[in-house]
């Protein structure tokens, strides 16, 4: 036997490549007029984020709504946390409705959520989804209350619901038993395996309560919130592993710039991977003065790196080195990837397909030749002491060389005809 045969290890067909099947959920439908979202069943993952404005300030919530639907959300959550933030939901969902913008919006309710759905009928009407987190309802039949009464309005005005346990407002009492449970077990478990075990019994049970109220079950999203990346794997293979309802995914309080993005990615690469999550949020906490969309695209570019779906164009350049002292193909590369983010609202009405295309911008003759190739059009500019010339590569074939100070609106312009030639439908050339 040779140390190359199929039996000493070495593969005869290579193994699939990609991520597992996805868990088998039941799909929930959120709906505004003529959009309907559908997470869970058979539908891809669904980007979904959070605004950060004052729902009271109706116009300014409305403005960050449509940036962020624009940006590529599928649904958007806003607070509702007093009388006068549920009293102007009617008017955010009027004011998006004039735009253009028909977004599924979801409230996001604590403690008053029960009172404000009750006392703002119109509120309940213009949100999609409700949010509902337990842990943070009251205690003992004021809870269960309080709970019943947000499910009966739920089912009165046809609405699905998000039960989202976190860590850090989890049922004191059910923790407490679970603890004393724990300490009779022959070897307990150490404190943070019973919270994990609390976060999901938490989730199930609430789920059952709220099937049992009236609630479809095909109306109910469960999360499990954590703010660590390796609780968060633990809990949803243990969630996914007990129920079919779909889950969203999302590492809570994940932080700041790279730290939030490097973590979120972290968590939520290794489940969905696993086939496990049906819709996420990146909480990250923008810099001051920061974009908010930025979390819609982290969670697209997640999506789409992992080849789970394609939102936008994907650029690949390479990082730099000393054959590439020069800056100019990390400004082409930076301009040509706003270009194409700009330019998507427009293209995916005229050009279906457009998002999948891929192309390169490399900064010498080293890689830049072969990334060119390998990508639907790509540039190979020169680097540091070079010919100062850039080959550009379509459909792996060199076409033209571009020269000059104009190189990069030539290429600009190359890349928009190719759109135009590739994608355009065939009535419209």
């Amino acid at each position: 036997m040779t140390q190359d045969s199929p039996q000493a290890g070495v593969h005869a067909v290579p193994p699939p490549v990609g991520p597992a099947a996805r868990r088998a959920t039941r799909p929930v439908t959120v709906r505004w007029r003529d959009r309907a979202v559908q997470v869970g069943g058979t539908a891809p993952v669904v980007v979904q984020s959070m605004t950060n404005t004052d729902t009271t300030d109706a116009a300014a919530t409305a403005a960050q709504v449509r940036d962020l639907a624009q940006a590529g959300s599928e649904l958007v959550r806003i607070t509702v946390n007093t009388p006068e933030a549920a009293r102007e939901v009617p008017a955010i969902r009027e004011q998006l409705d004039r735009m253009g913008v028909h977004v599924p919006l979801v409230g996001d309710f604590h403690y008053n959520g029960h009172k404000l759905l009750s006392q703002f009928p119109d509120c309940a009407q213009a949100l999609s989804k409700y949010r509902i987190n337990p842990g943070n309802m009251g205690g003992g039949k004021k809870r269960d209350d309080n709970f019943a009464q947000m499910i009966e309005i739920a089912c009165r005005y046809d609405k699905p619901v998000r039960i989202g346990v976190n860590w850090g407002s989890l049922d004191h009492e059910l923790m407490a038993r679970m603890m004393d449970d724990n300490s009779r077990r022959p070897q307990p478990w150490d404190a943070q395996a019973v919270m994990r075990d609390a976060l999901v019994v938490s989730a199930i049970s609430n789920a059952r309560r709220a099937e049992e109220l009236g609630l479809s079950p095909n109306a109910i999203v469960l999360s499990c919130k954590v703010s660590h990346v390796q609780d968060l794997i633990a809990v949803y293979r243990d969630l996914s592993a007990r129920c079919d309802y779909p889950l969203h995914l999302g590492l809570t309080e994940a932080g700041m710039g790279s730290k939030g993005i490097v973590a979120s990615t972290a968590a939520l690469a290794v489940l969905l991977q696993e086939g496990i999550g049906d819709t996420i949020r990146i909480s990250l906490t923008p810099e001051p003065g920061g974009d908010r969309a930025r979390e819609v695209i982290v969670a697209q570019e997640i999506l789409q790196t992992m080849g789970m779906r394609a939102f936008t164009p994907m650029v690949v350049a390479c990082p730099g080195c000393g054959r590439t002292s020069s800056t100019f193909f990390q400004e082409l590369a930076d301009s040509i990837q706003g270009y194409l983010r700009r330019q998507m609202p427009l293209w995916k009405q005229h050009y279906p397909g457009v998002e999948t295309m891929n192309v390169a911008v490399m900064g010498c003759v080293v890689n830049g030749p072969g990334e060119s190739r390998h990508a639907d059009i790509g540039i190979s500019l020169p680097g540091t002491g070079e010919v100062p010339a850039a080959p550009v590569f379509i459909d792996g074939q060199r076409t033209v060389t571009l020269k000059g100070a104009t190189i990069a609106q030539e290429f600009q312009a190359i890349v928009e005809q190719y759109v135009q030639r590739r994608y355009g439908k065939p009535d419209a050339q």
